[in-house]
């Protein structure tokens, strides 16, 4: 018989970073919006030690927004070990973002790194102008970037909370889209990133599963709208996923018991999710258009 350290499968980084997760506690903690991966507790994963390329995103070019940190950043990774070359925006999380850069430079692929603030229609378009301008293209525009805050009650929403919400999650993603679309051909990918709360909203984050509602209605039209074209929209609903947005923008009693009300009891890390907007920017998903993929940690979304 085996010893379990001798069964297939049960040795390597995978297996070691598998077992990590499952064993993961999170001490109460709280960050200042909008949060810094150095600050996390425990560290995330976004797949530095255990993501292996194969050359399924070879050539593409990807312009990837919120990509400093969290899901962007496992994204980011992923994808250069895919093959890939990025422009990655971020609002001002400057460390954050070099640190990205580092990961995807190691890869043996090119980053161009843009700050600024995606809820100006005017820096979108520009985000994607540097791209056309720096690769002649874009093959993959990815979505990502968002902006939540929880709250009691509904008079505690300030009205410019509300705002900043619908600009920075839908509005942007509508303006970089309508920007993007005209330098995009035939077997090109649009990703948006949605959210468990497209389907079941939380009350206390009323303003962020709003705009996730939007998101994926968005996405399911835009797929019937570009199908002449061929290219393909497609978004990512993550479920509790460990990022530096939960301790910046929720109740430290919160991210204490954070991702255990869901099946598999804990909250994923982003290197569990960037595999999924591998397949979506992929050619292998060539006839996978208008879906809403759920990584949500066995908790279902209809």
């Amino acid at each position: 018989m085996f010893a379990n350290a001798d069964l297939p499968g049960t040795t390597g980084p995978f297996y070691k970073s598998f077992t990590e997760r499952n064993r993961m506690t999170l001490p109460t903690q709280h960050q200042e919006p909008p949060g810094h991966e150095a600050l996390l507790q425990p560290a995330a994963d976004h797949g530095e030690h255990s993501y292996t390329g194969s050359g399924r995103l070879a050539g593409k070019v990807v312009l990837l927004t919120g990509g400093d940190s969290g899901i962007g950043r496992a994204v980011a990774i992923a994808f250069a070990r895919e093959g890939a070359d990025l422009l990655v925006s971020y609002l001002d999380e400057h460390e954050d973002a070099r640190e990205t850069a580092k990961w995807v430079e190691e890869a043996g692929r090119r980053i161009v790194l843009v700050p600024g603030d995606i809820a100006n229609p005017a820096h979108c378009r520009e985000l994607v102008n540097r791209t056309i301008e720096t690769y002649g293209r874009i093959d993959v525009l990815v979505n990502n970037a968002a902006f939540q805050m929880t709250y009691e009650s509904l008079e505690e929403i300030p009205d410019e909370d509300w705002d900043r919400t619908f600009q920075t999650n839908i509005t942007a993603m509508f303006h970089l889209c309508k920007a993007a679309v005209p330098h995009m051909r035939t077997g090109a990918s649009i990703i948006n990133t949605s959210s468990v709360n497209s389907d079941m909203p939380s009350p206390s984050l009323l303003p962020y599963a709003t705009t996730k509602g939007a998101i994926a209605n968005f996405t399911a039209g835009l797929a019937q709208m570009l199908a002449d074209r061929g290219i393909r929209a497609n978004s990512v609903a993550p479920g509790p996923i460990w990022t530096p947005l939960i301790p910046s923008t929720m109740p430290p009693e919160t991210v204490e018991n954070f991702g255990k009300n869901v099946p598999l009891k804990r909250p994923g890390q982003p290197a569990e999710v960037a595999p999924a907007y591998v397949l979506l920017a992929s050619d292998e998903a060539s006839y996978i258009s208008g879906a809403r993929l759920a990584v949500t940690g066995g908790k279902p979304i209809l």
